[in-house]
C-alpha cells in the first residue's frame, strides 16, 4: 500500500487531467509527517518542536503556480500480486494490479474520487521508473494511504442478506433468535450474585464477567460481509439499499473488485479481526492501518467481469 510501484521507466506516469483545483488542500509532506509525529509520541506528550511541526500543518493553496488544468501526478495507492491474492482476476497473462487515485474528491456528478487501474505483466518490466512522480497537495489527509505491507488473508463471504430470497432470510432470523435463546439460558445459570466492596471491585468483577461471555453471533456481522480492505466477495448495502451496478458498456452486473474500508473491524465485526491481532485490537495500527475515509467511509471499484477493458465504475457505502 503506498509505496514504490513496479513501474516501467519508459512508460508515462498516470495523471489526472480533470480541470479543478490541485495546489490547494493539504501538503503531501505534512499528511506524512504529521502521522510519523503521532507515532512516534504514542505514550507521551508532543513535544514543543513536535507541536510547532503541527501547528504548522495547514490546509491552503500551497502550490499557487498549479493550475487547474495542469496534469496532476496520480498517487499511487496499492499493489496487488495474484500470486499473493487468489481472488485477484485480471486480464489474461497480467499477474499485477496497481491502483492509482487523485487525492481530490471533486470528480463527476458525485463529487468523489477518480481511480484509474493498470494491470500488467510484472517480469515485462525491465528497468523500474525511480523516482515515482506524486502530487504535491491532497484535498483531505484522508485521501492519503499511509505506507503498509498487506498480508492477504483469503476468507469466505456470504451475499448481504436483503439480497436473499424471503424465506431464507426468515430462515436466518429464526436461526439467530435460537442462538439468543441459548445465549440466554446459558447467562441465567452462571451470574450468582455477588456483593463488592468498593465500585471499582463492582467495575473490575462486570469486566471480567462480560469477558468471558460468548460473543453474540449474527449473520450480517460475523458470517455475511467482511469489513476492511479487501480483493472480491460481496458487497454491502448497510447505508442504502442495494442497487445494481452493471457495466456501462456491456450491460453485465459488476462485482467489487477492490474495497477500501475506513477500518478493518468494529465492536460489531471484531470476529472478522485475525486471531493474532485480537490481542492488540485497540492498536490503531491494527484498526486502522491505512488512514483513509473516502465518501461515507467505504468505497468500492467495480470491474466487468466479461471484459476487464471496460470502463470500472465505483460505489459507495
Amino acid at each position: 500500500m503506498a509505496g514504490p510501484l513496479l513501474w516501467p521507466a519508459v512508460e508515462p506516469w498516470p495523471v489526472c487531467t480533470a480541470v479543478h483545483p490541485k495546489g490547494r488542500g493539504y501538503l503531501l509532506a505534512d499528511v506524512r509527517l504529521r502521522r510519523r509525529i503521532q507515532e512516534d509520541s504514542r505514550g507521551r506528550e508532543y513535544t514543543e518542536e513536535e507541536l510547532r511541526l503541527l501547528d504548522g500543518m495547514t490546509r491552503g493553496n500551497h502550490v499557487p503556480g498549479l493550475r487547474e488544468d495542469d496534469p496532476l501526478p496520480m498517487l499511487a495507492v496499492a499493489q496487488l500480486y495474484a500470486r499473493e491474492v487468489p481472488d485477484l482476476v485480471g486480464p489474461e497473462g497480467q499477474d499485477l494490479l496497481q491502483v492509482f487515485w487523485c487525492p481530490f474528491e471533486v470528480h463527476g456528478d458525485d463529487r468523489t474520487i477518480h481511480v484509474v487501474l493498470k494491470w500488467r505483466h510484472s517480469a515485462d518490466v525491465g528497468a523500474v521508473l525511480t523516482p515515482q512522480p506524486e502530487p504535491p497537495v491532497a484535498g483531505r489527509a484522508e485521501c492519503v494511504p499511509t505506507m503498509c505491507v498487506v498480508h492477504p488473508e483469503q476468507v469466505v463471504e456470504y451475499e448481504y442478506v436483503g439480497l436473499l430470497d424471503e424465506a431464507l432470510q426468515e430462515e436466518i432470523d429464526e436461526w439467530e433468535a435460537c442462538l439468543l435463546d441459548e445465549e440466554g439460558e446459558e447467562q441465567d445459570g452462571s451470574s450468582p450474585q455477588a456483593d463488592y466492596a468498593t465500585y471499582e471491585d463492582y467495575v473490575a468483577a462486570m469486566a471480567a464477567a462480560q469477558a468471558e461471555e460468548p460473543e453474540e453471533v449474527d449473520y450480517m456481522s460475523d458470517l455475511s460481509i467482511a469489513p476492511g480492505w479487501k480483493v472480491g466477495g460481496f458487497a454491502s448495502w448497510h447505508l442504502t439499499d442495494p442497487a445494481p451496478v452493471d457495466c456501462r458498456a456491456c450491460g453485465t452486473a459488476m462485482p467489487p473488485l477492490l474495497t477500501v474500508d475506513q477500518w478493518e473491524c468494529d465492536s460489531a465485526s471484531r470476529s472478522w479481526l485475525p486471531v493474532e491481532d485480537r490481542d492488540a485490537e485497540s492498536d490503531p495500527h491494527i484498526i486502522d492501518p491505512v488512514g483513509v475515509y473516502l465518501g461515507r467511509g467505504l468505497m468500492r471499484v467495480h470491474t466487468c467481469p466479461i471484459d476487464a477493458a471496460h470502463p470500472h465504475r465505483l460505489s459507495f457505502q
